[in-house]
């Protein structure tokens, strides 16, 4: 490969770090073809890249983007990711399907190193959709017991109102059967 492409491809992936939360990094070894492909289209699906390239430029393109990055050894494919939990649980899952490959090493989220462990974290937490629903229901609980108490204390006034009524329509028809 020419210095030139090598530049090309540092260009392009460093633009595509710089737009992500989050770079994972793995080792694919142990993957045929046909599972590499169901890795990628799984990932697409999710909003999610995964890109494999030498070391050295990937390293580069991490640390152009501003970013630290850690020495890599052995065959790495670099997941970029926009939604970082997103793209952990389809790791996950896609390693609990094929015998743990591919393989975490490590990445980056927010700027920071994360590693192996905290990749795994990432991936049981609840996706963003199922983390605002919980907080949604989570507000309107008190809403609906703050509506339930208004509702009985309007009940409860109705049935007072309605029994000071009867008691004067009563009272008075006491004294004028006297």
């Amino acid at each position: 490969m020419k210095r030139n492409e090598k530049q090309e491809l540092v260009t392009e992936l460093t633009s595509k770090i710089k737009g992500a939360t989050a770079l994972y990094y793995t080792d694919f070894t142990g993957l045929n073809v046909k599972r590499m492909t169901e890795l990628r289209r799984r990932l697409r699906k999710a909003g999610v890249e995964y890109v494999v390239i030498k070391n050295t430029l990937a390293l580069r393109s991490v640390n152009e983007s501003g970013l630290v990055g850690e020495r890599l050894k052995g065959p790495t494919g670099i997941v970029i990711a926009h939604d970082a939990i997103a793209g952990a649980k389809v790791l996950a899952d896609f390693a609990k399907e094929n015998d743990q490959r591919p393989g975490v090493k490590g990445g980056m989220f927010d700027g920071r190193s994360i590693d192996a462990d905290q990749v795994k974290k990432l991936a049981s937490m609840p996706s963003r959709e199922q983390m605002l629903a919980e907080l949604g229901a989570g507000l309107m609980a008190p809403l609906a017991a703050f509506a339930g108490v208004m509702g009985g204390m309007l009940s409860m006034t109705v049935g007072a109102m309605e029994a000071l009524r009867v008691q004067k329509e009563s009272g008075a028809a006491e004294p004028a059967a006297q």
